[in-house]
């Protein structure tokens, strides 16, 4: 693998990770959300994360170690039950006096968070590190 083709594998990594993080904070936004813009209780929300395929698609007699990169291929709501909480005075309570919240949790959420900006600056460490290689290998010849 190129030196160079490093930049493309880490920016789209950084990419994929920048709508991860995009989507952690939405989530994080609408945790006590009791209605979202759709006039239903907010649905938590998740990345899936897809590979892409080299530059020019795949090639005949290319090998496992072809440069790939990484995408957001889509972002799925989460399937777990909704929170009940019980307050009755809430506008929106059903005759039980329980309101329906997001499925949000914000425990998680803080780990996903986390875990999406440490992968974040590990890519900004490699371009940076690569970079670094490749000055030093110009100047090997002077």
């Amino acid at each position: 693998m190129s030196l160079f083709n490093i930049f493309t594998v880490a920016g789209s990594a950084m990419t994929a990770q920048n709508q991860r993080l995009n989507v952690v904070a939405s989530n994080l936004a609408n945790a006590d959300s009791a209605v979202s813009s759709n006039g239903q209780p907010y649905k938590a929300k998740q990345v899936v994360f897809m590979s892409t395929q080299p530059a020019g698609g795949p090639q005949a007699g290319s090998t496992a170690s072809s440069v790939n990169g990484v995408r957001v291929g889509k972002v799925i709501e989460d399937q777990s039950p909704m929170r009940m909480v019980h307050d009755p005075s809430h506008p929106l309570a059903n005759k039980e006096g329980f309101v329906t919240m997001p499925n949000v949790n914000v425990v998680e959420e803080m780990v996903d968070m986390i875990s999406a900006s440490r992968s974040y600056q590990n890519n900004v460490d490699m371009m940076n590190t690569a970079k670094t290689l490749l000055l030093k290998t110009l100047t090997i010849g002077q």
